[in-house]
């Protein structure tokens, strides 16, 4: 009973600890977007409106009302599952988030999964050969992996893959519901793009933590026992640095789905990056909150993930 309401405390005060993340992050976008200059009830109401129709749309959707007040209801409506509606098409933001969502989630997943099982090998190579010639072509490697950017890799691999040998589609997007497999088509050039980069930073990370660990007194006298250096490796190497691992894929799963922003913008997709940069540009207030909003929920998600499997992989880590 004691270790299941610990389990219960640390869940609820994860939970609480989420309030005012959630808050700071949606209030400093919200006071971001005010601050940008026009007017979008003069937007709304057409470069001929007259004074009265701009106060009327003003007054119909609530921008004449002080700012606190106006983020307060936006807030309030938000936690009861209400995003509010998208000021220029009027279509629920919820609807456009849940219609976005998923092409932005299977590219980071592909992105991730690559990162992962490339990244993971590549970094345990390294590691094991601390000072060869191939653990430094594959440092060397990994840091174009981190400075080529995504838009530029975006490019080439739409080049190369899709309109000289038309092996994948070069843009847009088919919903994951329709066909999997044309899905899974599409996203591919993009999780490619995306995962670059992750491939790099896992790889990476894992192979300072790795070469740090097998280089210590503790993994010396293991040796001296006569324990087989791939039981070293795989048992008491990866079992220890697993902590740090799994923070590097949180931290890299939650940067993936920033970058989506460049990376949908090059494929033409119609993800969650391409709903806030149409939102902001045309001052679409409640579409940009909520996908800040949603966005907020999802690393928080991720985080909380991570946390759990802390206490999974290593249960010395305390709540």
């Amino acid at each position: 009973m004691a270790i299941r309401s610990r389990k219960w405390d640390f869940v609820w005060r994860r939970l609480l600890q989420t309030i005012p993340v959630v808050v700071f992050a949606t209030f400093v976008v919200f006071a971001l977007l005010k601050l940008v200059p026009g007017d979008i009830a003069l937007t709304l109401a057409g470069d001929n409106a007259t004074e009265q129709r701009i106060a009327e749309i003003r007054q119909l959707y609530g921008l004449d009302r002080p700012f606190l007040v106006q983020y307060g209801s936006w807030l309030w409506k938000a936690v009861h599952g209400n995003l509010s509606v998208s000021l220029l098409s009027g279509e629920p933001v919820l609807d456009a988030i849940l219609r976005s969502l998923p092409n932005t989630l299977l590219i980071v997943a592909i992105a991730l999964l690559l990162a992962v099982l490339v990244g993971i090998p590549l970094g345990v190579i390294a590691a094991s050969r601390p000072g060869s010639l191939l653990d430094r072509a594959l440092m060397t490697l990994t840091s174009l992996g981190v400075a080529i950017p995504n838009f530029w890799l975006a490019m080439i691999l739409v080049s190369m893959l899709a309109l000289e040998r038309n092996w994948f589609p070069a843009t847009g997007s088919v919903p994951l519901s329709d066909n999997p497999l044309e899905a899974l088509r599409h996203a591919v050039l993009p999780g490619l793009a995306l995962a670059a980069g992750g491939i790099a930073e896992v790889a990476r990370q894992l192979r300072s933590s790795l070469a740090e660990l097998l280089s210590s007194q503790q993994v010396r006298t293991l040796h001296a026992k006569g324990v087989a250096p791939s039981v070293i490796l795989w048992k008491h190497g990866l079992k220890n640095v697993s902590v740090n691992l799994l923070t590097v894929i949180a931290l890299l799963a939650n940067r993936l789905l920033a970058a989506t922003v460049v990376v949908e913008a090059v494929f033409a997709i119609p993800g969650m990056g391409s709903l806030i940069v149409h939102g902001a540009v045309h001052r679409d207030f409640p579409v940009v909150q909520g996908v800040v909003f949603t966005m907020v929920l999802i690393v928080i998600v991720i985080n909380f993930t991570a946390d759990a499997l802390y206490r999974v992989v290593d249960p010395r880590v305390s709540s």
